[in-house]
């Protein structure tokens, strides 16, 4: 744990929390700022400020409460007609609390939340470039 860290302090209740889940592993909450009523985190309970720092059975155990949030987000009284599990890793990314964390974010139609993709994005790329790049990814695999 770190005392800067707002989700330490929450796993340790020493910061408020709407706590819906937790677990040995993990500890979900309401999102602050929510994007749509019912907006969750799944966080690590013990501190890692990305996702290579998340142990993996622990980040395998971040997306398996993830779907049973998602499941029980669907069948809650939340308007709720699809789930987006979202993890901004780094900066550039869109992380701004540097504690590895899953968004559970309940979709609607129409709410104004989504990724918007750049230009040139539905042309594709060639085979040979995808090849370049697989093997740029696979050289430096453990």
């Amino acid at each position: 744990m770190t005392n800067r860290c707002i989700f330490c302090r929450i796993i340790a209740g020493q910061a408020e929390a709407s706590i819906v889940y937790r677990d040995e592993f993990v500890t979900a909450f309401m999102d602050i700022r929510p994007i749509n009523p019912g907006h969750l985190l799944v966080v690590p309970n013990r501190h890692a400020s990305n996702l290579g720092e998340v142990d993996d059975n622990v980040g395998g155990h971040m997306f398996v409460v993830g779907r049973k949030l998602a499941s029980a987000l669907r069948h809650s009284e939340l308007r709720c007609d699809g789930v987006n599990l979202f993890v901004a890793d780094g900066a550039v990314a869109g992380q701004t609390v540097f504690h590895s964390h899953l968004h559970v974010v309940p979709r609607r139609a129409g709410d104004g939340f989504g990724f918007h993709f750049p230009p040139g994005y539905t042309r594709g790329t060639s085979r040979a470039d995808l090849d370049a790049v697989a093997a740029k990814v696979r050289a430096v695999l453990d």
